[in-house]
Formats: structure tokens, sequence, C-alpha cells
């Protein structure tokens, strides 16, 4: 098959680089790409936002499959496009990717599904959003109710903090996507990524993983795309996750078919464990990154038959195969992050740290007169498997030490609720 994967972030190399391993991959191109995928596979400089542009190039390459990266095209509806003109995608439809363009859409879901959720309220007006934040009290959640990059939510532990978020979100911080703000409960207990790939009816789950956005150590600091992950998550037990399955997410598969958009691709779940039990944060429509990466690396079925079952719509009967060693990545980011990213800096010390038991995946580099230049905010996804998440970690901060990027920081402690779950168990 020729196939093309939309998106240039770490996600992105690690789908490509999991792709590109089936024997069943003739030709590999990435769109935009990085300067990592364009190690294995062509990078073709599209613009993504210019849908019959992406159209265009697989019509001309006779590509077979797309492959959507970022939630940005599935919820400008990129997906319909390319099914419209004949190609066969993964990614959910326009109408489906509310449930991660729409944070108020998917709690009006939540209510008719009798899906558990965080208790909320929605407001287009800053001064009636003001007056519940002053009303319900602090700690409390202020959310964008549009895509903002990772950005748009603020757990804020007093009133002025959130109150500052209100502002922000109506001040214009996060373009049209603040215009309505969705405010919620907050949520005691610990959270975890779930996965599972949706063809619309039928519904295989993938194994959780548990993310870390703040951007310092101790999860101090503002939040983040993500700095760092891994997987499994201890927390999420075969009974939690078979909880989830059928309270969160087959419900919520089978809602969106009885309102006649039926979800197809993968819908993650962002999950706070309470004393209460799982309960939903949000969805996104797309894998999380970094999740993805520890996922990919994890991942022992051919990942090209997996995502053209999921697009073809024939995932019933598949069991997908994971190793059961655990995966854990450090996102290596650029000071100023994630704020004010300092670009164009060289990192040396990248080419040939891959082994069998570590991958570094690239999220914003470049390539340029042989030197690998930092790009983005997030940098780099050093990932590394272990018999336990304490061996992963020592393998990938051991990668890094190795990496001569004086621009570069990273969080050190990476798997830290993990590790002390293993440290009591010995």
């Amino acid at each position: 098959m020729r196939i093309v994967v939309i998106g240039s972030g770490g996600r992105e190399h690690a789908l490509a680089w999991a792709i590109a391993k089936s024997p069943r991959c003739e030709k590999l191109f990435v769109m935009p790409g990085n300067g990592g995928t364009e190690s294995f596979a062509q990078n073709v400089p599209v613009d993504i936002t210019d849908h019959a542009a992406v159209i265009a190039f697989a019509k001309a390459e006779q590509v077979d499959f797309v492959v959507i990266g970022p939630d940005a095209p599935a919820v400008a509806g990129l997906g319909d496009d390319l099914r419209e003109a004949g190609l066969l995608c993964f990614g959910p439809s326009r109408a489906a990717a509310q449930l991660e363009g729409s944070k108020s859409f998917t709690k009006a879901l939540c209510d008719e599904a009798n899906v558990p959720t965080a208790a909320y309220a929605r407001f287009d007006n800053e001064g009636d959003a003001l007056a519940y934040v002053h009303d319900q009290g602090a700690p409390i959640v202020i959310k964008a109710d549009g895509l903002a990059a990772g950005k748009g939510v603020t757990v804020a532990m007093s009133i002025q903090e959130a109150a500052d978020a209100v502002r922000d979100c109506f001040s214009g911080a996060f373009g049209e996507s603040g215009s309505t703000v969705v405010i919620e409960e907050y949520l005691e207990g610990e959270e975890a990524s779930i996965f599972a790939l949706c063809d619309g009816e039928s519904v295989v789950m993938l194994p959780s993983a548990q993310d870390h956005k703040r951007v310092w150590d101790g999860d101090r600091g503002p939040n983040t795309g993500g700095m760092g992950a891994y997987s499994p998550a201890p927390v999420m037990t075969p009974e939690m996750t078979a909880q989830v399955e059928n309270e969160i997410i087959l419900p919520s598969i089978r809602r969106m078919a009885e309102r006649g958009t039926p979800f197809t691709g993968v819908l993650f779940a962002g999950i706070m464990v309470t004393r209460d039990g799982p309960k939903l944060i949000e969805y996104n429509v797309r894998f999380g990154d970094p999740e993805c990466q520890v996922l990919m690396l994890r991942l022992k079925s051919d990942a090209l038959d997996l995502l053209e079952a999921t697009a073809r719509g024939t995932l019933d009967g598949i069991r997908p195969e994971f190793t059961d060693e655990a995966a854990l990545t450090v996102v290596y980011a650029a000071k100023g992050y994630p704020v004010n990213p300092v670009k164009g800096s060289e990192i040396r010390g990248v080419d040939g740290l891959d082994t069998d038991k570590l991958k570094v995946f690239h999220a914003g580099t470049l390539r340029r007169d042989g030197k690998l230049i930092a790009n983005g905010g997030r940098v780099l996804n050093v990932t590394a498997l272990g018999q336990t998440v304490a061996e992963a970690r020592d393998r990938a901060y051991d990668a890094i030490d190795r990496i001569d990027w004086p621009e570069g920081f990273c969080r050190s402690d990476i798997g830290w609720r993990a590790i002390e779950r293993e440290l009591k168990r010995a």
C-alpha cells in the first residue's frame, strides 16, 4: 500500500515508524513530516489545511490510505473531504470530531448517554462565568470550549486563578476556541489515558497510558501538551479498564451512532479515577501525544492492519498484541516552552541512539545543512522499553544524557507514580 501520514509531531513520527514496519507498506509519505521522519519516509511540504492540495497529492501519487494524526485536521473535516474524493482514511468525520472540537458537545453527549463525568456549566459571556466561579469556589477547572493546542485548560486552585483563566478565554487568548467556556467541578483522583479503536460499531481497547501535563517536576507549573508518558498505567487494573469500556466508551459510541454521526478512528478518553469510580475528563479524537509514542513502541501487531481495519469497518474480532514490557517517553523541549520556545538551536548526539529497546521520536525538528535543528516547543521524545517502568525510565534518561543540546530541558521525574508503586511492591 501507498500511505500518507498527516502531521509533523512526535505522534506522527511514531505512527509512521510503526506503519513503515508493515510488509504491506510499499511507499510512505509524511505530510509535512519532520527531521526524524525523513530518514525512512518521504516528507511532503504540503499545507495540510489546504484539503484540495492534500487530495491532489494523494491522487497524483496513487495513495491507497491516508492516516490523520493531529486534532485540527480531523476537526476541520479533512476525513470527510478525503472520503468524498474516494480515498480510504483513518480519522473521524467532522461531525464526530466535535467530541474533541467542542467540550460542551461532549458534555451534552455524556448527559444523553449517562456517562459519568464532572459536573459542569457552559458560558458564552464573561460576567456570568465569573459569577459562577465566585459562587462555586476553588479548586475548579476552566476550559476553552474549542481546540487550544493542549493549553486551553486551567486547573485553578484559587478563585483569582480561575477568574484570570476566564478572562483569558473571553479576551481572545485562545481565539474563537475561548468564545465559549466550560467550567467544571474539580475531580480528585489519579488521571489515566485510555484509547479505543472504533469503526463506528466495534470497539477494540488498547493499553492504558499516563501523561504528565505540567511543565515542571512535581507536577508544577502550567499545563502543556505533555512532558512525558508511560504505559501501562498501573491505576488501570483489568477491572477498572472494563468499567471504563462498559460505562464510558461503549455508551458514547452507541450514542454517536444513534445520533447519525458514528465515530471512526481512535477515541482517546482522559479518565479520572475517583473514589466514586472512573469519570470522563474529556475526549480526544486522535492518539495522544506523547502517549502514542509509548503505545507504538509496545505494539507487536501490524499497525497498518489495525488502522486499515478501523477505516474499513472490519475491526470486529481483532485483538492486537502488545509487549508485556513497560514503555516510557521523556519529552525534551526547547527552553521557553510552553509560552515562548526558542527555535533554531542545533541538537547533537541523537543519530545512532536507537536500539531495539530505545527509540528517539522527533517532534519539532528539521534538518538543515546536515544539522538537526530545534523547530518547535516539544522537540524530541526519548522513548524506551523496560521490564519495569523504572528500567524504562533509566534507559530513557541515560539516552538523554548522551544528547548535546544546552538549549533543551526536560522533567526529571517522568513515571514517578508508577515507580513509587513498583518500589512498594518490591
